[in-house]
């Protein structure tokens, strides 16, 4: 069982109706949306649904028109995060409810923080009660708020404000000012902003508890004055003043790095409240100034040190309770994960330490693993993230670290990669790390992702590639792929001739050297399963040369049945074609497979796919076009040499359906016909009763093998073989009744 456990309903229900909004709406004249009828949703589920709407990538201007019921969706913490939705769609929807939380971080469209600030400022409620407001990576467009009755409408309009969002925007010293009236402001994040003055935070020095200043390339104060800001702040207990230490240019940098140092040396009557500084990413810290700094802060909980240095400062270790992110070790680095989701810079630094980390890692870390995802999530276009990112995935599911893991994190964590693959198709590094790290029998076998876009992915990477291990990765990736795609994806990917032509290239390649290797007998397989029930795929096949190919293999590796297999395995296919079996009439080519089946010392599984190609031939006489002895030859060898055979007790064929026997179960067929048809059906039928069994009810088969073991000229090894298999399908028939009525109710 998943060890995070199934979905919950709520999560799944909520689901259902994002994937059926189109049959549950009617549209408006403006073109939005409203819901047909709903009942009064429960407040927080309204929330959820707003949510799960903007995390499918869903919410738009049109289906953000369903909140504009107020009455059955009542929203109060509100997240569009991320979505095109537009200033009159956010007017009409949003502004009305009584909002005490709205994320509108990275809104794409028309919307600007101005927007969102005069819109919740037109509803006199949400005045009052929203407390929480991120406009993180937004236009603020703060020029264009409008007047309200003679009043500018700003964010001091918005007087329950206690938390504020306005990092990475355009925010200037005025809105700051504006901001800093509030009367019960307490958290406020001005990170990446075009700020050039913090003087106005005095203004809010009784209330602020936690100021985000990280990256302010355009602040333009000394170090005293600085100082002498920071020090009226009676509140503060957070301070976050990092930097980016990847930046060109750091001379806006070195007036925050000197504040810095003098605030780690400096009294601890300055910010006497601190219980957590985060300094990451500035330079000129010692390991004494921290030394001193923490000893004279006995309440400090958390300190930012990632990228400074310092990180291995010898009293770090002895503070139990003090949270570091830094590169001293793997807690570090994970706190460094989790604090710093959103700052590229902070994510790359933390990843190359991971890496290095768990290059020979022993045990599973799950949790490790969410905060590599949860930053390819966060920093989706950035190549120096998945770049290292995708390193990580690979070292933390080598070898069987993922049987460990939940197949829900696996999946994600797939899902990831092939987004890398798909975003950066030209990185070969990336490619390669994606590759390594899909290249896991358990990962391919058992953890649900699309294996279509993976199976095409890695299809087109190899066709750029040559490089011999990787070659082999990539081919065995694609044949277990292939086999893993329903019927209606193999049909879509073997329309692509290209895909053709790169298998039969490296089998080709291969083949001119005579080798036997993991590659040639993935790439076989691939083009096996890629012409199973594929006759377009067959024709390709053809097209492409295949066959003169495979005629060569087959000759040049008599000595070599695992290679033997999976050639003949595609010319069934082939020969199971009948627009397609016309190719198949060469005379050298037909008695060269006579030969397999007719030599005793030849495997089974050999004899059984040379059988099956010359059971399919020779099953229609008016399309034979070679001497009608040589097909008597071959109808007499087959029923003779089935008979030899020993049942097989590894499974050696799977069948997508018995459609392809159908023709050869009919009564008029030579025995020979007939005999390796059923042959085929017991064999797959024995070592998998259920799956097979099933499949020949639904398909109508019992009928057929009942017609043909009661007609009076089927022969009687025939007969056995049709009866036997009937008996294992009654008998499974009989388990299942049995199965059933035990678990059925009793009925009173």
């Amino acid at each position: 069982m998943d060890a995070e456990g199934p979905l919950a309903l709520c999560d799944l229900c909520l689901a259902q109706v994002c994937c059926s909004l189109d049959a549950l709406c009617s549209v408006r004249a403006d073109g939005s949306m409203s819901l047909i009828w709903a009942p009064v949703f429960p407040q927080e589920m309204a929330d959820q649904l707003l949510q799960k709407m903007t995390t499918k990538g869903i919410l738009n201007d049109t289906t953000v028109g369903i909140f504009r019921n107020c009455k059955e969706l009542r929203l109060r913490r509100a997240s569009i995060r991320s979505s095109p939705v537009s200033a009159e769609a956010f007017r009409l929807a949003l502004c009305p409810h009584r909002l005490v939380e709205l994320d509108a971080s990275s809104v794409s469209g028309s919307l600007a923080g101005a927007d969102i600030v005069s819109g919740l400022a037109s509803n006199p409620e949400c005045r009052s009660s929203l407390q929480r407001l991120s406009l993180s990576g937004l236009r603020l467009d703060w020029e264009s708020l409008e007047q309200d009755g003679g009043v500018r409408v700003g964010f001091s309009s918005l007087q329950g404000l206690r938390t504020l969002n306005v990092a990475n925007t355009d925010l200037s010293d005025d809105a700051l000012e504006d901001i800093c009236t509030l009367p019960h402001l307490e958290t406020l994040d001005i990170s990446c902003s075009a700020v050039s003055k913090l003087t106005a935070l005095l203004e809010c020095k009784n209330t602020l508890r936690s100021l985000i200043a990280h990256k302010l390339q355009q602040l333009d104060m000394s170090p005293a004055r600085l100082l002498f800001v920071f020090n009226q702040l009676h509140a503060l207990r957070h301070l976050d003043f990092s930097d980016d230490h990847f930046a060109v240019d750091d001379s806006d940098g070195r007036v925050g790095d000197e504040t810095v140092r003098q605030l780690l040396e400096g009294s601890p009557q300055v910010l006497p409240s601190l219980v957590s500084l985060d300094i990451s990413g500035r330079k000129r810290v010692s390991e004494a100034a921290i030394r001193a700094f923490v000893e004279t802060r006995t309440g400090l909980v958390f300190l930012g040190l990632l990228a400074t240095g310092v990180s291995s400062c010898d009293i770090l270790l002895s503070r139990k309770n003090l949270k570091v992110t830094g590169e001293a070790d793997e807690n570090q680095v994970c706190e460094a994960l989790r604090r710093y989701r959103d700052r590229e810079c902070f994510i790359r630094e933390a990843l190359v330490h991971l890496y290095n980390l768990t290059t020979d890692a022993d045990k599973p870390q799950p949790d490790m693993l969410k905060l590599v995802v949860s930053a390819m999530q966060s920093h989706a276009a950035s190549l120096h993230v998945h770049l290292v990112a995708t390193a990580c995935v690979f070292n933390l599911t080598t070898q069987d670290l993922a049987e460990a893991m939940s197949v829900r994190l696996l999946s994600s964590s797939v899902n990831q990669l092939l987004y890398a693959m798909k975003t950066f198709p030209n990185h070969q590094q990336v490619q390669k790390n994606c590759l390594l790290a899909l290249c896991s029998d358990y990962i391919l076998q058992d953890v649900p992702f699309d294996k279509y876009l993976a199976a095409t992915l890695v299809i087109n990477w190899l066709s750029n590639h040559e490089d011999p291990t990787l070659q082999r990765m990539a081919v065995a990736v694609i044949s277990i792929l292939v086999a893993k795609l329903s019927t209606e994806e193999t049909a879509q990917l073997s329309k692509d001739v290209f895909i053709m032509k790169q298998l039969l290239a490296i089998v080709q390649q291969k083949a001119m050297v005579g080798v036997v290797d993991s590659t040639l007998k993935f790439a076989l397989s691939a083009l096996w399963n890629l012409t199973d029930e594929m006759p377009a795929a067959a024709r390709n096949f053809i097209e492409c040369q295949g066959l003169e190919l495979y005629e060569e293999v087959l000759e040049s590796y008599y000595s070599e049945p695992s290679i033997q297999q999976k050639v003949l395995g595609l010319l069934n296919n082939i020969a199971e074609v009948e627009q397609l079996q016309a190719d198949l009439m060469e005379e050298d080519l037909l008695e060269h497979i006579l030969s397999l089946l007719q030599d005793s010392q030849v495997e089974v599984g050999v004899r059984y796919f040379a059988g099956g190609i010359l059971a399919h031939l020779s099953s229609r006489a008016e399309a034979w076009t070679l001497n009608d002895e040589l097909r008597t030859t071959i109808l007499e060898q087959l029923h003779d040499s089935i008979m030899t055979w020993t049942q097989l007790e590894r499974e050696m064929v799977s069948y997508r359906s018995f459609r392809p026997f159908c023709p050869l179960l009919q009564p008029c067929q030579p025995s020979g016909v007939q005999l390796w048809a059923v042959w085929a059906i017991h064999l797959v039928c024995s070592q998998n009763t259920p799956h097979y069994s099933s499949m020949l009810e639904k398909e109508g088969l019992t009928e057929l093998l009942k017609a043909l073991a009661a007609h009076p000229d089927t022969h009687s090894d025939i007969k056995g073989l049709s009866d036997k298999i009937l008996g294992m399908v009654e008998q499974h028939q009989s388990h299942c009744g049995a199965s059933k009525n035990q678990t059925e109710p009793r009925k009173s």
